[in-house]
């Protein structure tokens, strides 16, 4: 089973449309939002290399990054592969 984590906050776009992209493809996920969970965010940047911007994707504990980097993924259709 493939397991999907997004680091999220309230307050973003992009984080609505890797959720929609997601959810378009029939995938599940676990969310962690940084806006009512802000104790997570040491978790996340030490997950994520620093990275401080949300969204961030991780596939099975491998960082994928934000958005663009998943939409990138799925034009490709390494997501696919990923997903498995």
């Amino acid at each position: 089973m493939t397991k999907i984590e997004i680091y999220t906050k309230n307050v973003c776009p992009y984080c609505t449309l890797a959720k929609r992209l997601l959810e378009s493809k029939g995938l599940t996920w676990e969310e962690i939002n940084l806006s009512t969970n802000p104790e997570r965010t040491d978790e996340m940047l030490e997950r994520c290399g620093g990275r401080m911007t949300v969204p961030e994707i991780l596939i099975n504990d491998k960082l994928i990054g934000g958005f663009d980097d998943l939409a990138e993924l799925n034009k490709s259709g390494e997501l696919d592969t990923l997903v498995g």
